[in-house]
């Protein structure tokens, strides 16, 4: 079983660890994977909306510009030709999806990848349940918790939503939160630091093994 540090939030310390499963959180670093399913992400992402107009699209040019022969300018047939100002383009760009395909199996693969690195490098720690419960938004109280950790940027997993706990953390640039359910291979390879709720191990598990 895997080792995961449990974070005290008092002068950085370490309560101690907890058993999480080999099969997640013992495995071997995939380089070559990881950066395959990152791509493949980050590609999802992209809007593809880019539509340029060919010639046979652009207004106008329904008249040839000026006659043929006599004026010793350049022939010419339409104003709409790729040569002309506010012609079309040659090759125009049109909208298209850039997204990739990737396997549930090389996913889970590149995950469980991601977060073996993550406790290798102690990068990857659990906190209590309690320490989420706010009872109303304070952003300096979480300030103030997190200031031990000495990692520029966090993100804090929980199992669900929890709005008081999110307004504490929106006001903070360097602080993201979110759940289970939306996590990433980019948030976890971007950020310095993971926190994550005990409870979300067990629900990691159930996910990825």
């Amino acid at each position: 079983m895997a080792d995961i540090v449990m974070q005290q939030f008092v002068e950085n310390t370490k309560a101690g660890v907890i058993q999480a499963s080999d099969a997640i959180f013992s495995q071997r670093f995939n380089d070559p994977l990881v950066h395959q399913v990152v791509v493949a992400y980050l590609a999802r992402s992209r809007a593809g909306t880019q539509a340029q107009k060919t010639r046979s699209e652009v207004r106008g040019g329904g008249i040839k510009p000026f006659r043929q022969k006599g004026t010793g300018r350049a022939r010419a047939g339409s104003i709409r030709s790729p040569l002309w100002k506010g012609g079309g383009k040659v090759f125009a760009a049109k909208p298209r999806d850039y997204s990739q395909k990737v396997n549930k199996k090389m996913y889970r693969a590149a995950m469980c990848s991601i977060f073996s690195e993550l406790v290798r490098q102690d990068r990857l720690r659990v906190i209590d349940s309690n320490v989420i419960f706010f009872s109303e938004p304070k952003t300096r109280e979480l300030i103030r918790l997190l200031k031990p950790i000495n990692w520029r940027t966090v993100m804090i997993i929980t199992n669900e939503s929890n709005r008081n706990f999110e307004l504490s953390a929106r006001n903070i640039p360097t602080v993201t939160v979110c759940t289970i359910r939306t996590i990433n291979p980019v948030d976890l390879v971007k950020f310095d630091g993971i926190l994550v709720v005990d409870s979300v191990i067990r629900s990691i598990e159930e996910s990825f093994i």
